[in-house]
């Protein structure tokens, strides 16, 4: 799987992220549900993420997470959104 690097604006500042394509999608289809911008969810996670932890992973680790929740309601027989 290629990681892309990507350029975006968060908070006022230009970044870069490296993430695969897998969870550059993934983070899309969670901006569109959620109804916001990718640059204003990146710049939640990027609020929200332990200083330890880089952009990048928290993004993966971000979209794992809401993929995994996804997962548990539809196993538990509820909507997956």
């Amino acid at each position: 799987m290629t990681i892309v690097k990507r350029s975006i604006s968060i908070s006022g500042h230009s970044t870069s992220i490296s993430v695969e394509e897998a969870f550059w999608n993934g983070l899309r289809d969670i901006a569109e549900r959620q109804e916001t911008s990718i640059a204003r969810l990146v710049a939640a996670i990027d609020a929200e993420r332990d200083t330890q932890t880089n952009l990048s992973s928290a993004i993966r680790l971000f979209v794992f997470d809401d993929a995994l929740r996804r997962a548990e309601r539809i196993e538990d027989g509820g909507p997956s959104d």
